[in-house]
């Protein structure tokens, strides 16, 4: 199927959509990105069954050309390359960054972001996502917060292509992540322990299936199925809709304000006379991006309030200090698994979070307490590829809203993610920071 049949088809069922169904259009509209808008696009080459350049060649260049959006294409070389990159560019050359991978890239140049001495002003540097990994959970997001009804593959592609040249801009909830001997860490997506981030990391050697990895990582787990044993707590949100709504619409802005924009027709606006519609190339890799951080041995518990670039947490106290009394301690301590969701979707058809919106200043808590059977377990996660998991009353599934949260592992062996990525196995805490970033939803 051609571009051009692919952009019309997916632009009359967004419009479609957008009419029909406007339940899921109710975050917090920013701004619209300036015109003509400087994008860096950054592509992982290595990720999903390794085609996320000829996507972009197929595609994704025709459709930003025929919308006039100049941009600089940016082939990642190896792990942390986009992270280095965003940390050390002159921001002031870009109206946005935009990632063209699996959700990995995105967790690196967030995190690169926030390193930065002048993160307050990067962090709200527009970012876009285009799917071109095995997951694209952020990318299944947008597009099902756009109200439009579910797509995958090219599809979803060409969806978030079209949602891109449009250039509305929206909040972004950040979370970020405490681990006992490592830097602070911020997740655009999950934290996850047990069953879902062993599926994860354990289907990576099913990369080459695509998004069935996460079907076949899932069948092997449920066949050796574990049980984990840890401390959970968390600090409840408080659900108030009819206020939270009403802030939203008090909040809510025109794109076409200028005062509100976020891409001020200043230099950030101006492309350079010799590169606006050109496309820069750099060496291609063999890395996934993926980022493995190893404990080290005997380094003290990091400080919650420790002085750290980006927003301080003021609802979590170090990993070695007891609970706040307002907190509330889950009883159990056997898990077959831990999911904090920030966003609605897991994978591109995994919608894990149904209720999620970008700003929301939530965490989606769920966990699966031990006991459940294989069959129970496989139903769940059958049910969550249409976000029904929550209506089949499952007693072993909780659901929750918090705003911050601890888990403790006690098992010696296993594996936590967040968004993803495997990070050092041990306790750690998170706390959302409220529309922290931002982010290009269409």
């Amino acid at each position: 199927m051609s571009t051009r049949l692919l952009v019309n088809q997916v632009s009359c069922l967004l419009v479609k959509n957008m009419l029909t169904n406007m339940r899921r259009v109710d975050w917090v509209l920013m701004s619209e990105l300036s015109r003509p808008c400087r994008m860096m696009l950054l592509v992982n080459p290595q990720s999903g069954k390794g085609q996320a350049l000829s996507l972009y060649n197929n595609h994704i260049q025709r459709m930003l050309n025929e919308a006039g959006v100049p941009h600089t294409l940016v082939i990642t070389e190896r792990q942390n390359h986009a992270r280095e990159l965003v940390r050390e560019a002159d921001l002031s050359q870009w109206d946005a960054l935009v990632i063209m991978s699996g959700d990995g890239l995105l967790f690196e140049v967030i995190n690169g972001l926030l390193e930065r001495s002048d993160w307050e002003e990067a962090i709200r540097t527009p970012l876009g996502i285009l799917p071109g990994g095995s997951g694209n959970a952020l990318a299944a997001s947008v597009h099902y917060y756009s109200g439009s009804s579910p797509v995958s593959s090219e599809e979803l592609l060409v969806s978030c292509g079209f949602l891109l040249c449009k250039g509305l801009v929206s909040r972004m909830d950040l979370v970020s992540i405490h681990l006992s001997s490592s830097p602070r860490l911020f997740s655009f997506l999950s934290l996850a322990w047990g069953f879902v981030a062993d599926v994860d990391i354990e289907s990576e050697k099913y990369r080459h299936v695509g998004a069935a990895r996460f079907t076949v990582g899932t069948l092997v787990r449920l066949a050796s199925l574990r049980v984990y044993k840890g401390k959970l707590a968390y600090l409840p949100a408080a659900e108030d809709y009819n206020n939270r709504r009403a802030l939203r619409n008090n909040r809510r802005l025109h794109c076409n304000n200028p005062a509100a924009s976020l891409c001020p027709a200043s230099p950030l606006s101006r492309p350079s006379r010799d590169s606006s519609l050109q496309n820069t190339f750099h060496n291609s890799c063999h890395s996934n991006n993926s980022l493995k951080v190893r404990r080290t041995e005997g380094t003290p518990s990091r400080s919650a309030t420790k002085a750290l670039a980006g927003p301080p947490d003021t609802l979590l106290l170090p990993l070695d200090q007891p609970l706040p009394s307002d907190w509330v301690v889950v009883p159990e301590e056997d898990f077959v698994l831990m999911l904090a969701m920030y966003q609605s979707h897991l994978a591109e058809d995994l919608l894990a979070a149904p209720d999620a919106i970008l700003d929301d200043g939530a965490i989606h808590l769920f966990y699966v307490r031990a006991g459940i059977s294989r069959t129970a377990l496989l139903r769940l996660f059958l049910a969550m590829e249409k976000g029904a998991h929550l209506a089949t009353n499952c007693q072993h599934l909780v659901h929750t809203k918090v705003r911050a949260l601890r888990l403790e592992p006690h098992s010696p062996k296993g594996i936590i993610t967040v968004d993803g990525e495997v990070v050092e196995y041990g306790p750690v805490q998170a706390e959302v920071h409220r529309g922290l970033a931002r982010l290009i939803t269409g």
